[in-house]
């Protein structure tokens, strides 16, 4: 089934649209650390999420994405789907979940509000009320336990933020594709939660993914494995380690060579004459 509208182009994988009940969408963009990203991917392969469609648009890169098994293919975002079981105060009960990952976010802001509306006219044919965009808070430092910032459409989705933990974002914006589809999501009179895992920046920062994952997983009460995400997250660790091991050494090395240069020359007075 093929739709196309404004440079987008929307593919699904069948004629039938599977039921769900009023799922949650969970968006990982690719971006900073591939925070958001990890977090989904992990999603996708741990609830055996099965693939719904794939949205090509031609703001993504002038590229292809060769895969793991030799092809080639233009770059896009793909929409999953699960239904998964929740606990509620009476019983166990069945929810869905939409989620979005891909190769690329648009490159240009009209095609950044042309894919959220594409995004979200998907999600409104399940009856989606609440969306979530997993992204990246860049600090420029290396942490060992990475904070969750976060932000929301309404107070009452702020304040049960804070309940959680999370450190409330009181200003600034969020860029790209996570702030806008939470941004455009309420003008639709659907809910928006952006989660934002810190990070330095520099590396892929599975570190990130996993204390924002968790953090999601908690908001929407679902349990998952989370062995090989931990893995990934070790690998960042030992990545930072060696990181800082180097910068460590460049820099002993540079002071010492100031040191050098500095023998024999008069103390500096701190001023001018």
């Amino acid at each position: 089934m093929l739709s196309s509208t404004s440079g987008i182009n929307v593919i699904y994988s069948s004629e039938t649209l599977p039921q769900l009940k009023f799922p949650f969408l969970i968006c990982g963009f690719p971006g900073s650390g591939y925070v958001g990203k990890l977090a989904v991917d992990h999603l996708i392969e741990e609830l055996h999420a099965k693939h719904l469609v794939d949205i090509y648009s031609t703001s993504f890169p002038p590229q292809v994405m060769v895969r793991t098994d030799g092809t080639a293919e233009l770059m896009k975002n793909s929409i999953f789907y699960s239904n998964v079981s929740i606990n509620t105060s009476n019983d166990n009960e069945n929810t869905g979940l939409l989620l979005l990952t891909g190769d690329s976010q648009p490159t240009n802001p009209d095609s950044e509000y042309i894919l959220a509306g594409a995004i979200l006219d998907i999600a409104s044919k399940f009856g989606t009320q609440h969306v979530f965009t997993l992204a990246a808070y860049i600090t420029g430092v290396f942490v060992n336990k990475p904070k969750i910032f976060g932000t929301a459409t309404d107070g009452s989705l702020v304040k049960s933020l804070g309940e959680l933990n999370v450190s409330v974002m009181d200003g600034g914006s969020i860029t790209g594709m996570n702030g806008i589809i939470i941004g455009v999501a309420k003008l639709r009179g659907m809910k928006g939660t952006c989660l934002l895992g810190e990070t330095s920046g520099y590396v892929v920062d599975a570190k990130a993914s996993k204390s924002i994952l968790e953090t999601l997983l908690r908001i929407v009460d679902i349990k998952i494995s989370m062995t090989s995400l931990e893995k990934r997250a070790k690998d960042t660790e030992t990545l930072i380690q060696t990181i800082e091991q180097q910068m460590a050494g460049r820099t002993a090395g540079v002071t010492e060579g100031k040191q050098q240069t500095t023998q024999g020359k008069p103390p500096n007075m701190g001023y001018i004459s």
